[in-house]
């Protein structure tokens, strides 16, 4: 079972600091976790992961890795991180989005979700208790319930249903790991999953639900997927009112560098998403001053880092002009270098955002940094 301890909370805002202490090591928080869906954080191996990004803990995905490799490799390998030589802490979603994202290849019941697998056809049925059962073969630090993730936009009675349901799963998946244990001789903990698409009321009941449960942590899930961006941040606001201050709060799928530093004023304390890795993989990477696209032109004959601001391999090492090559070339290396870049930037963001709260300067230089951002993304468009 984890532990987190709250050291620092910002006078000006709701954002914090803290540490949370797993079987595989400590985690700072605010942090992001770099997704590695399958096993795998995409163009960059565990070792350049851990020694030159510094990833202090992964994400992967209990649907992917059920269906591949499966359970009976991973008890096999000894679980998630022997199978894929990963010594720090992995966090593992219950593959509720991704079975959500099948849309007419699923079939909700009350005891769960019956779906399709994308890779071939063949029907499968994800019930609480067997998502925990398969999160004990991979062995994952923190663990998801199943939960439902509702669509946006969504009516009121669906979403409330959908509330409901997702309160009753929490139940079932409790019990379920209560009652039982590790496989590998490493403690794994339990997060909660609120819902309740865009109204507050449901968020707050859904909070209530799973506070009652005395969670492990407690997340935010069914926001980034389609709603205003000044809806999810009034919703994020409003709903970490009502999680537990002794508690990690995690912020599903999100997001944007900016969503992030805005979802740590307001109390957040974890975050993933497949951005800054799908962004690198496609030439877009993320700078003090905003994104550059690697294939423009202009950086033709630019032999000035990336970066200047950053120290990652990718800025100490190789130009503009290096990597714009390196894609239009379709080399291999351009994907890792991006990658290392990216997932540094993102990194380095919190860990700087750690810094600015503990020395009480958090309001202001995320005000600033959202005025970079905001000017060079208006100049972008201008051009």
């Amino acid at each position: 079972m984890l532990t987190f301890t709250l050291k620092h909370k910002d006078s000006k805002s709701k954002a914090r600091v803290g540490e949370i202490l797993t079987g595989h090591g400590l985690i700072q928080t605010p942090i992001f976790m770099p997704v590695g869906t399958q096993g795998t954080v995409k163009a960059i191996t565990q070792r350049v992961l851990e020694s030159e990004v510094n990833a202090e803990i992964v994400l992967s995905n209990t649907y992917h890795l059920y269906l591949r490799p499966g359970t009976k490799i991973l008890e096999q390998a000894g679980g998630l991180h022997k199978f894929m030589n990963w010594s720090r802490p992995i966090l593992t979603d219950s593959g509720g989005f991704q079975v959500y994202s099948l849309s007419d290849l699923r079939k909700l019941k009350k005891d769960g979700v019956e779906f399709r697998s994308h890779l071939d056809g063949s029907k499968h049925f994800f019930s609480p208790e067997k998502v925990i059962q398969i999160q004990r073969s991979i062995g994952s630090d923190i663990m998801m319930p199943l939960d439902e993730c509702t669509p946006y936009p969504c009516e009121y009675e669906y979403a409330k249903k959908s509330k409901e349901l997702t309160s009753a799963w929490a139940v079932l998946n409790k019990e379920a790991f209560n009652s039982t244990s590790p496989l590998y001789g490493k403690e794994q903990s339990l997060f909660g999953i609120i819902q309740g698409s865009v109204y507050k009321d449901l968020r707050e009941a859904s909070a209530k639900d799973l506070v009652k449960l005395d969670f492990d942590g407690y997340a935010i899930g069914g926001l980034a997927v389609g709603e205003p961006t000044e809806t999810m941040y009034e919703l994020v606001d409003f709903t970490t009112d009502f999680m537990p201050e002794n508690k990690p709060r995690y912020l599903m799928g999100v997001g944007r560098p900016e969503n992030i530093l805005e979802a740590i004023a307001r109390g957040i304390d974890m975050f993933d998403c497949v951005m800054p890795t799908r962004n690198a993989r496609n030439a877009y990477l993320f700078t003090s001053q905003g994104i550059v696209s690697m294939r423009n032109a202009a950086y033709t004959n630019d032999f000035t880092p990336l970066d200047p601001k950053c120290g990652c391999y990718t800025c100490k090492n190789f130009s503009r002009a290096y990597l714009r090559h390196l894609f239009n070339a379709k080399e291999i290396l351009a994907l890792e270098l991006a990658t290392i870049h990216n997932l540094s930037f993102y990194l380095n963001l919190v860990r700087e955002a750690q810094k600015r709260i503990l020395d009480g300067s958090f309001v202001e230089w995320k005000n600033e940094y959202s005025k970079i951002i905001s000017v060079n993304v208006q100049s972008q468009k201008e051009e």
